[in-house]
C-alpha cells in the first residue's frame, strides 16, 4: 500500500512538472506569435501557372525525340533571354513595358462578412502597386448577410473606383442581397449563366418565447433610455408601436440599398428589380443586373491574350483557437446557405 502512495506520489510530480513546461512553452509561443505580423500577402503569377500547365500538356503529346527537342530550343531561348537583358543593363536601356497587369482577388463571403479584413489588405496592396493601364477582377460569391459587413466590403471595392482603376466582378455561383451590393460598385459585371443575382430586398426575423415563458411563470424585465432603443425582443413582450418601428427601419435600410444600387448602375429599373427576387445569370442579363454571361475561366483566358494576370491574396494568421472556432462558423454558414438555397430555388 505505502509502495502504491509512493509510486502515486511519483506521478503526480511528474504531471506537475510536465504541466508546467507545458505552460512555459505555451507562453513562450503566444509571445513569438504576437512578434509576428497579422498575415503575410501571396502573389501567384495566374498567368505563368497556366502558361506552365499548357507547357506541360503540349510536352507530354510528344514522342521522346521531340521531348528532347523542345527542351533543347526552350534552353536555347532562355539564354538568348537572360543575355538581351544583360545588353540592356550594360547599355543603360530600361527593360521593355510589359503588358498591363490584371489583379486577381477572391472573396468568399460568410454572414458576418468577415472576409472584408483580408479583402482591405489586398486591396491596399493593389493600390500601390497598380500602374496606369492596370485593372482589377474580383470573384465574388455569396448570397449577402449582415449590412453593415457588406456595406464595409462595397467601401472598399468603391476605393478602386475612386482610383479609376477598372474593376470587374465575375459570380460564378452567387452574389445576392449584400453580394450583389458589393458586386453591383465594379464597371463590368460578368456571370455564370446558373449564378444567382439580385435579391435586392432585406429580411429580420426573430423568435419571441415571451408566451412560452409567461406559462412557466418567469418574468423577463427590460428597461430601456429611448423611446426606440429596443423595438422588438426575443424574450420581452413585444407591442404593435415596437412592430411598427421595426418595419420602418427594415423600409428604411431597402430604400438605402435600392439607392446604392441605383446610383451604381443608373441604367437599372430599381423598382422593377429591387423586390427581393433573385435571378438566374442569363435572366439578370435581360434585366440589366450583369452585362455579360461568362465564367470566370473564360474570362481570365481572355484576358491572358492582352495581360499579366496576378492573383492576389491576403493569408491571415491565425491561433489554434481561432482555427477551431472559425471551422465551426465556416460550417454554420455553409448549413445556413444550403439553407438558403433549398428554400430559394427548386432542386435539379
Amino acid at each position: 500500500m505505502e509502495l502504491l502512495a509512493q509510486y502515486g506520489l511519483f506521478l503526480a510530480k511528474i504531471a506537475t512538472v510536465v504541466v508546467a513546461i507545458a505552460v512555459i512553452a505555451a507562453i513562450i509561443v503566444n509571445l513569438a506569435q504576437r512578434k509576428k505580423q497579422r498575415g503575410e500577402l501571396r502573389v501567384t503569377n495566374l498567368s505563368e501557372h497556366y502558361k506552365e500547365m499548357k507547357e506541360s500538356l503540349a510536352v507530354a503529346l510528344l514522342d521522346g525525340p521531340q521531348q528532347k527537342q523542345w527542351h533543347k530550343a526552350q534552353k536555347k531561348k532562355q539564354k538568348q533571354e537572360a543575355k538581351a537583358a544583360k545588353a540592356r543593363a550594360k547599355l543603360g536601356n530600361a527593360e521593355p513595358e510589359g503588358k498591363p497587369r490584371a489583379w486577381v482577388l477572391d472573396f468568399k463571403g460568410s454572414m458576418d462578412a468577415h472576409e472584408v479584413n483580408s479583402l482591405r489588405e489586398e486591396i491596399t496592396a493593389v493600390l500601390a502597386a497598380a500602374k496606369a493601364r492596370d485593372q482589377v477582377v474580383i470573384r465574388l460569391e455569396s448570397p449577402g448577410g449582415v449590412v453593415h459587413g457588406y456595406g464595409l466590403a462595397a467601401s472598399q471595392l468603391q476605393r478602386l473606383r475612386d482610383k479609376q482603376i477598372p474593376l470587374t466582378v465575375a459570380v460564378d455561383k452567387v452574389a445576392a442581397s449584400g453580394g450583389y451590393m458589393m458586386a453591383c460598385v465594379a464597371n463590368k459585371i460578368v456571370s455564370a449563366p446558373f449564378a444567382i443575382l439580385g435579391s435586392i430586398g432585406v429580411v429580420a426575423q426573430i423568435p419571441n418565447l415571451h408566451r412560452f415563458l409567461k406559462n412557466k411563470d418567469i418574468d423577463i424585465e427590460l428597461h430601456t433610455a429611448g423611446q426606440y432603443k429596443r423595438t422588438l425582443t426575443m424574450l420581452g413582450e413585444n407591442t404593435e408601436e415596437g412592430r411598427r418601428k421595426f418595419r420602418e427601419d427594415l423600409n428604411e435600410t431597402h430604400h438605402l440599398f435600392k439607392d446604392f444600387v441605383h446610383r451604381m448602375r443608373p441604367g437599372l429599373d430599381i423598382e422593377q428589380v429591387a423586390t427581393g427576387e433573385h435571378w438566374y445569370g442569363v435572366q439578370a442579363l435581360e434585366k440589366g443586373l450583369v452585362d455579360a454571361v461568362e465564367t470566370s475561366d473564360e474570362l481570365l483566358l481572355g484576358l491572358m491574350e492582352s495581360h499579366e494576370v496576378i492573383g492576389v491574396r491576403y493569408q491571415q494568421r491565425k491561433k489554434m483557437l481561432d482555427r477551431f472556432t472559425g471551422s465551426a462558423a465556416e460550417s454554420a454558414d455553409r448549413l445556413l446557405l444550403r439553407w438558403w438555397q433549398r428554400g430559394q430555388k427548386p432542386l435539379m
